[in-house]
């Protein structure tokens, strides 16, 4: 399972962002270029649809392949009391040839995008993971080189920590409260809760570019 929110920012105020970063968490950042291949399977593999995405990691000397299914998000009264999506999620490293074998299975290739970004991995009451990119989509099929972003100005923001049946609680209220000293700059919220920009992010963000960031928070 995975505790996950997302959100958007202005382009402009992204450098903010990773200065507040870099000091909340302690650790450097990661360079982010992600090829993404999104996979629908065919009416003759079952009546339910299913959708598996490959992960390229461009950023390694050897690009290495992650197979990603992301299923359906925890439900009832619980999950509603939170700010956080909990949902189960299985991911595994894959070769090369992966692509080959989901064609071989009857998959088709859906859409295909490319994020490239900066990502900060630390421990703050549990494992964290903040992605910060832009989503570019290809104008030819895997050209990632003549990627085009599809929402220039933007950028997307994640915030993810794995969880389990025991304590994804505990992990949901570490992910909420990390993304309180986030709030000036952005809102979070879950997957699919559009909350657009915060009206105050320009002044943020100028306040922590003045100081450096070394203001502790």
């Amino acid at each position: 399972m995975e505790c996950v929110v997302q959100g958007i920012i202005e382009t402009q105020h992204v450098e903010a962002l990773e200065i507040l970063l870099q000091g909340l968490c302690g650790v450097q950042r990661e360079r982010l270029r992600i090829h993404e291949l999104c996979l629908k399977n065919g009416p003759h593999l079952g009546p339910v649809s299913s959708e598996v995405r490959l992960l390229c990691d461009l950023e390694q000397t050897e690009p290495s392949w992650t197979v990603r299914h992301v299923g359906g998000a925890m439900r009832g009264a619980g999950a509603d009391q939170i700010s956080v999506l909990v949902r189960t999620m299985v991911e595994s490293k894959v070769s090369k040839n992966v692509l080959r074998m989901f064609y071989t299975l009857g998959y088709k290739l859906d859409h295909e995008l490319l994020r490239v970004g900066f990502s900060f991995k630390f421990n703050r009451g549990a494992q964290i993971t903040v992605r910060v990119s832009s989503v570019n989509k290809m104008l030819k099929l895997h050209a990632t080189d003549e990627a085009v972003p599809v929402t220039p100005g933007i950028q997307m923001v994640e915030v993810t920590a794995p969880a389990s049946d025991e304590n994804y609680a505990e992990v949901a209220a570490a992910v909420q409260s990390f993304c309180e000293y986030l709030a000036p700059l952005l809102h979070l919220s879950k997957p699919g809760v559009s909350t657009g920009v915060v009206p105050t992010a320009a002044a943020a963000a100028a306040s922590l570019m003045s100081d450096g960031g070394g203001t502790p928070l």
